[in-house]
């Protein structure tokens, strides 16, 4: 028969006592799972969780069947985990409902780095903004491919032009986390730039966002 923990020695009270920072990953998973099952413990459900994952930043990449067919975690307390990673994810990334304005590259980086930095596959996102460079709105223009140079101008200029957008800065990630640009990230870049001419709405920059660190196009004197 398992012994149980001293109350002492448990999360919540650990976490009273000595604050979140020094719990494990483990502990602050079976916190959230609240209860164990018949057979297993919070702790025991909550390593198991983590033996399911290559590293705690996964968690971001669960679904709900996957949280669900875990041994002690049901429909409930999956639906509780989404939800806060959510939020976690959000915690990390700026609201548009703040009003971003975009003052140099930095400030794209800040907007978009600790979400797309972790993107197993390349996304190609594009930053309306108006006259004051400030953001309008964010568009996943295209997912999948490797290669930047299938994104069609079309995609992009479609929304811009729905939006009266005044200039647009279009951002992309390499999930290798080297975020040197590509001779086809160039070719890309350009077709879009003598599209936005066309269009009479300008392209400030094309960022591309590595693991933790980006490059700029245009500060790179590749345009």
């Amino acid at each position: 028969m398992m012994l149980a923990m001293l109350k002492q020695d448990q999360p919540r009270e650990r976490l009273m006592t000595y604050g979140p920072e020094q719990l494990t990953n483990q502990e602050l998973l079976a916190i959230i799972i609240n209860t164990g099952s018949k057979d297993e413990s919070v702790l025991e459900v909550a390593n198991k969780l983590l033996m399911s994952m290559g590293n705690i930043r996964d968690m971001r990449y669960l679904t709900l069947q996957e949280l669900r067919e875990i041994k002690g975690i049901g429909e409930k307390k999956a639906v509780t985990m989404l939800a806060m990673i959510e939020l976690a994810v959000r915690m990390h990334t700026h609201s548009l409902e703040d009003r971003v304005k975009i003052k140099s590259p930095q400030c794209v980086a800040d907007l978009l780095m600790e979400r797309m930095r972790y993107f197993t596959q390349e996304h190609f996102i594009a930053l309306y903004l108006n006259t004051k460079n400030v953001v309008i709105h964010e568009q996943v223009i295209f997912k999948g491919s490797l290669n930047a140079s299938i994104v069609h101008p079309r995609e992009v200029f479609r929304e811009a032009v729905r939006r009266s957008a005044a200039n647009i800065i279009v951002c992309h990630n390499h999930p290798s986390g080297d975020p040197t640009p590509s001779v086809e990230d160039i070719e890309a870049t350009k077709r879009l730039i003598n599209c936005g001419t066309l269009f009479g709405i300008e392209l400030l920059d094309h960022i591309i966002i590595g693991d933790g660190v980006f490059v700029s196009i245009k500060e790179k004197g590749l345009l």
